[in-house]
């Protein structure tokens, strides 16, 4: 069910969400969190999909403030839409969209839909502010997700999460690594254990989770990692492969194709290992389960970036 409400107050709103309860008989009582995603006006929808199709493992209230041009000319105004039921998966989707004067002060705009005693979760499907923790929506989030690869120089968003990280800070760049660091930890667990001396990444020339893999292993392994970037505008994509160096020879994780990688390990049958890139919905629904922050992601963001020294450049947004 869909139902909007043009030229509304918070008030409004929040008696009319009361109404849809009791008439349609949809409760508030099993949602976790509330997930505020802040974005740009048109380009809600694939954020809302990902969040619905999270809900079912993670039910929650979502608020969606959907950030109008600064040059509008509209009047002062508040348009509201709901979304409950089969529009919005296990969750209740608020979309709000502030015109004028109405849209100077967000946290009074979504203070008034909070659930009560339930966390709230801050996510930025585009580009986010260098500084999240210290904005209206950051300041009352217990988490805030960004996404590196959103922003036109990805390289230098990570410097700026470097510099203004805040315990429960996180980026998409990050949660796609899990995978990866996953099957690396798993190749090093077995034997023969010897030190690894040497780690080359290899990975597009604007992907930011390139750059954190590179920055999480030299932290790890205590060795100096090598990255092997291909130029902007080659047409790749993500992460392509890491090769770590040992005594008995090198162990080689590649991934030739979107879902399927390779690996390759001195005297034994090279393995093809599924390591699929991950959607949206993946790294939303991963990000939910943890509501504390990680102190792993503060570490690598920063002092593994910046111990990479990681160069600033132009590039369009990546995926892992």
């Amino acid at each position: 069910m869909i139902v909007d409400l043009p030229d509304t107050t918070i008030s409004k709103l929040s008696k009319k969400l009361v109404t849809l309860r009791e008439d349609g008989g949809a409760v508030a009582l099993g949602r976790v969190l509330t997930l505020v995603i802040v974005s740009q006006y048109g380009e809600e929808e694939e954020a809302i999909e990902a969040a619905n199709e999270a809900s079912r493992e993670h039910p929650m209230r979502v608020l969606v403030l959907s950030q109008i041009p600064a040059d509008s000319a509209e009047a002062a105004r508040i348009d509201a839409q709901i979304r409950v039921g089969g529009d919005a998966g296990a969750s209740e989707v608020i979309i709000l969209r502030a015109y004028g004067d109405a849209a100077s002060n967000e946290e009074s705009l979504v203070n008034g839909l909070l659930l009560p005693d339930a966390p709230v979760v801050a996510w930025w499907p585009i580009e986010a502010p260098a500084d999240v923790v210290n904005t209206a929506i950051g300041h009352i989030a217990q988490r805030r997700i960004t996404d590196a690869s959103e922003h036109e120089d990805p390289h230098a968003a990570l410097l700026d999460l470097s510099r203004s990280y805040a315990p429960g800070d996180t980026d998409f760049a990050w949660t796609r690594l899990t995978l990866w660091r996953a099957q690396l930890a798993a190749v090093l667990d077995q034997p023969p254990y010897e030190p690894v001396t040497g780690v080359t990444v290899a990975g597009a020339a604007d992907s930011a989770s390139t750059v954190l893999l590179a920055a999480w292993l030299q932290m790890q392994l205590q060795v100096p990692v090598v990255q092997e970037l291909t130029p902007r505008g080659s047409g790749d994509t993500g992460i392509h492969g890491v090769r770590l160096t040992r005594a008995s020879g090198d162990i080689v994780l590649e991934r030739p194709h979107d879902t399927i990688a390779k690996l390759t390990q001195p005297n034994q049958p090279t393995h093809e290992l599924s390591l699929p890139r991950r959607n949206l919905r993946d790294c939303l629904a991963e990000e939910l389960r943890r509501l504390d922050p990680d102190p792993l992601y503060g570490e690598v963001i920063t002092k593994g970036v910046r111990q990479l020294k990681v160069e600033s450049g132009t590039g369009e947004g990546t995926t892992q």
